[in-house]
């Protein structure tokens, strides 16, 4: 009977983050070209598409975990990974969801912010992930993590600084936009954290393994 290749965990958990990047390009042109929320729909099934194929990969992952006798990092560690990074896509793609859903009628300028910052951090996870297996280069992956720990600060400035623009000159013409923002800008931000979440998870894996 042939031996069974041996499951590569770092390979699958890379291809998750190239998931999400693939997903947050889909936001961006969503809202550098946004004209109408009805125009979604093309986009909306394009980022399920992406998301469907971030499902699969993290079902393949846990089905491995299950089975394998050894793994190279504790059982939970992978799991928790790879459900955060899962998390991640499908937080991005529910932006794009919500936009649509809500019916918003133009585009907030700090929008693209958001989306630029959630895909700095994806990139930094990129960088930081393809030496994620390498657990003696601490330093660099440490410095990569603390990237996106100072993306996540940048976020929860803009953020701030966003809603308070919202209630205090925005509330003034129409309130309707004011809680529809407010919502959209609440899962932006959550978006950022989850992208914080993952690296935040990647440290504690490698302090554990080192």
């Amino acid at each position: 009977m042939a031996k069974k290749d041996k499951f590569n965990y770092f390979d699958a958990f890379e291809k998750q983050v190239d998931i999400a990047e693939e997903e947050v390009e889909v936001l961006i042109e969503a809202i550098e070209n946004f004209e109408h929320a009805e125009d979604l729909e093309k986009l909306l099934e394009r980022a399920h598409e992406i998301e469907h194929r971030g499902d699969e990969i993290n079902h393949i992952i846990l089905t491995n975990v299950s089975t394998d006798f050894i793994t190279p990092i504790e059982r939970g560690d992978i799991i928790e990974l790879a459900q955060n990074l899962d998390t991640l896509t499908d937080m991005i793609e529910g932006i794009l969801q919500r936009f649509y859903m809500f019916d918003i009628h133009f585009m907030h300028p700090q929008a693209i912010e958001f989306a630029q910052i959630i895909k700095k951090s994806l990139k930094a996870l990129r960088k930081s992930m393809g030496t994620f297996r390498e657990f003696k280069k601490v330093k660099k992956i440490r410095a990569m993590v603390e990237d996106v720990n100072q993306l996540e600060e940048q976020a929860d400035a803009l953020y701030m600084k966003t809603i308070r623009h919202l209630y205090t000159v925005d509330a003034k013409n129409d309130a309707v936009r004011v809680e529809v923002w407010s919502r959209l800008f609440d899962r932006l931000e959550a978006t950022c954290d989850a992208c914080e979440t993952v690296a935040d998870t990647m440290a504690n894996i490698m302090l554990k393994n080192v």
